[in-house]
């Protein structure tokens, strides 16, 4: 079983540089947590994740920490998920800074990264 959860939107303070950790801008996270499919046959909140707890631990790791890339990001964000669930077997992590200036346009800059669940790894 896998959740997605897309688009959700903070604002950190990371960045190569200063101006960005200072003033704060946006970062769009979209997650995919992966649960043994046993647990999909259930309508019970404890078989699942909670995504406000999911949200949670993003919101946690964003806020919490100054990071100069997004890959320091996205892995940071994709380790506290498979610390603070045991029950996933894999977590992926995709950010985005939207309002990224370049010496071209461009929609956004992405980093994904992912990770196998502490008890995949047993």
């Amino acid at each position: 079983m896998r959740i997605e959860l897309a688009g959700l939107e903070l604002t950190g303070h990371h960045g190569v540089l200063e101006e960005e950790r200072r003033r704060g801008q946006r970062f769009v996270f979209d997650l995919w947590l992966e649960l043994p499919d046993a647990r999909a046959h259930t309508d019970l909140l404890a078989d699942t994740i909670d995504y406000r707890d999911a949200v949670e631990v993003v919101r946690s790791v964003s806020s919490g920490n100054r990071f100069a890339l997004l890959e320091a990001l996205a892995a940071a964000v994709a380790d506290a998920l498979v610390e603070r669930f045991e029950q996933l077997q894999r977590v992926g992590v995709r950010v985005r800074k939207p309002d990224v200036v370049l010496t071209a346009p461009v929609d956004y800059a992405a980093v994904s990264v992912e990770r196998e669940g502490l008890r995949s790894s047993t």
